[in-house]
């Protein structure tokens, strides 16, 4: 997806460090006691910031939810404070004052006003935030402070729960011949699902751009991303994505839609979806990660709720474990979409880097090798391709399988995982 030859969007190091001016660490402050690694987070911009944040839809939003919402509504942030082990969510007036005193803490010891801090948690619901163990470690964590990917992975650990992996990505383009950075990184695993999800998400930027662009850029963004991303179908109290832009690149700043901002808009996309489908490789118990494609739908809109409902099908998912050709499965997600389309013109492709293989064609089943199906579906990432209007969909491995980022009319592409035993296990235990 990054366009080498144009030099569009380039990989660099350093994460949320790598834009000038950022720093960030983490600590283990003793929030969840059973856990031996890092639940304390703090990223920090040397000059003011202005910032966007979305934040989950449930109607049950943690405390961190509530005094984020309430300090970003100026559109400006300079640090966010963010603890792994218990959500402080459902915790009524008490888990309210904690996510304040949060806030009040990193403000103090920073010397910025408090509106100017996020706060974010994961972890427990419904459990008290020992707030006296993370005033306890304040001094630590500031001073673990660094401008450096040793810095950046402190924090990331700091917000990890039942993540397996780092997800993390940092970008470097140029905007009128000055680089501009970009720096991300996300936790989610379980509890996802599309209108965001159990993810703490924080972006960095040195790009000069008006709080009113870079909102524009994270709605686009995470339309095309995070709400399309789905691991288990639930939505969580606590889901934030957080982007701080301080203009230390010293590019001419961006006020208007045009080249510079395409250009930005175009490298704030690919970070999203590379941490969208990071996330989707990680989901909790997965083995698979599952990119759905459909294309021939009415609009855009439409072919995303399509492509959601075979993603987030148990039975689907299930299938993909068990390496199992049930293509009667993707026909049957899409019928109960509540979509209108023709059954008669569906077709559907299984691919993975093995190759691909028509299993329906005109919404009847092909006759197909169930080896080489076996095959395909046992790789760790697997396509399930649909074509709502009597044409083969796109072929793995002899012409491009869909770019994300460059969608026609009427395409879509969602992120999903398998469902394993492993998802039970985790989530029979989870508080313990």
């Amino acid at each position: 997806m990054v366009d080498e030859q144009k030099g569009a969007v380039k990989e660099i190091a350093g994460g949320v460090c790598a834009p000038r001016g950022f720093r960030a660490g983490g600590i283990r402050a003793g929030i969840k006691a059973s856990s031996p690694k890092r639940d304390l987070a703090l990223i920090y911009s040397e000059k003011p910031c202005v910032s966007a944040a979305m934040f989950t839809t449930n109607r049950v939003q943690a405390a961190s939810v509530l005094v984020s919402r309430e300090h970003l509504a100026r559109g400006m942030c300079r640090a966010v404070i963010a603890n792994s082990g218990n959500a402080n969510a459902c915790t009524g007036a008490v888990g309210l004052a904690a996510a304040r005193r949060m806030a009040e803490l990193a403000a103090r010891k920073l010397r910025i006003p408090q509106e100017e801090v996020a706060v974010a948690s994961t972890g427990v619901i419904g459990l008290p935030l020992p707030v006296a163990v993370i005033e306890a470690g304040m001094d630590r964590l500031v001073q673990s402070l660094r401008g450096d990917k040793a810095g950046h992975d402190a924090a990331l650990e700091g917000i990890m729960t039942t993540d397996t992996r780092k997800k993390e990505i940092s970008l470097e383009i140029e905007i009128q011949g000055i680089p501009v950075r970009l720096g991300a990184m996300v936790k989610g695993s379980g509890m996802i699902h599309p209108n965001l999800a159990t993810m703490l998400c924080f972006i960095t930027t040195d790009a000069a751009i008006s709080a009113a662009l870079l909102d524009t850029a994270l709605k686009r963004s995470v339309r095309r991303s995070f709400n399309r991303l789905t691991v288990d179908g639930d939505t969580s109290t606590n889901d934030m994505v957080l982007v701080m832009a301080n203009g230390e690149a010293g590019n001419p700043p961006i006020t208007a839609e045009g080249v510079e901002f395409e250009a930005f808009q175009r490298a704030f996309e690919f970070l999203c979806v590379y941490l969208t489908r990071a996330m989707a490789r990680d989901g909790e118990g997965a083995g698979k990660l599952l990119n759905v494609a459909v294309r021939g739908a009415a609009d855009e809109g439409s072919a995303e709720v399509l492509a959601k409902s075979v993603a987030a099908s148990n039975l689907v998912k299930a299938a993909c474990f068990g390496a199992d050709a049930n293509w009667g499965r993707v026909l049957c997600a899409l019928g109960y979409a509540g979509l209108p389309f023709d059954p008669d013109r569906v077709a559907v492709r299984f691919a993975s880097r093995q190759g691909s293989l028509l299993v329906c064609r005109g919404g009847t089943g092909l006759p197909f090798s169930e080896d080489e199906a076996k095959g395909i579906l046992s790789e760790e990432e697997i396509w399930i391709l649909v074509d709502l209007g009597g044409q083969e969909p796109l072929r793995g491995g002899e012409i491009p399988l869909p770019d994300p980022l460059n969608l026609g009319p009427g395409e879509a592409v969602v992120w999903g995982c398998d469902l394993t035993y492993d998802y039970v296990r985790i989530n029979g235990d989870y508080r313990s």
